[in-house]
């Protein structure tokens, strides 16, 4: 893939001899980052059982590299029946350093190309409205509806977050 800055990395899923390169990318972040993840990323154990376990089906992993260095790290979750089977959950976290250059909308396009393939109806992300504000512009250039709801996210210390639930019509 080639960035609007001109660098140049691998687009390709996660797989069990990435779980070393994932984990570092995950230390790497930010405190801040790391600490309002969805999952545990500091915990090498549940990197290991993610690339132990892997099901395509469910959850869609892609890794953004440059060299030998994962930059990003993106998933597509799926539900395997009920009323949100055929909607997908994206989640995705970008280093510093390969934002605002296109990465994100990038994931993002792999993940709606994959969606409309597979049948889906909707893509859906929940992010942190006063902390993701960048991700939320990203979603909303490339066709997601936004909606915020107050109150929504608590983080580690109890401290209470807005949160932008963004829903794509496919």
């Amino acid at each position: 893939a080639v960035l609007r800055d001109g660098r140049r990395g691998l687009i390709e899923p996660f797989r069990e001899h990435h779980a070393e390169a994932l984990f570092a990318f995950f230390q790497r972040l930010p405190e801040g980052t790391r600490r309002l993840a969805w999952d545990r990323i500091d915990s090498r154990a549940l990197v290991e059982s993610w690339a132990q376990n892997i099901d395509y089906a469910r959850a869609f992993p892609l890794l953004a590299i440059d060299g030998t260095n994962v930059v990003a790290d993106a998933t597509l979750h799926r539900h395997d029946g009920g009323p949100l089977r055929l909607a997908g959950r994206i989640k995705w976290l970008i280093d510093e350093e390969y934002r605002g250059i296109g990465l994100g909308s990038l994931l993002v396009n792999h993940f709606i190309d994959m969606a409309r393939v597979n049948g889906l109806r909707h893509l859906s992300c929940m992010l942190l409205s006063d902390v993701e504000d960048d991700a939320i512009a990203v979603l909303s250039d490339l066709g997601f509806r936004s909606f915020e709801i107050p109150g929504y996210g608590t983080d580690e210390d109890g401290g209470v977050h807005d949160m932008t639930l963004l829903v794509l019509e496919l």
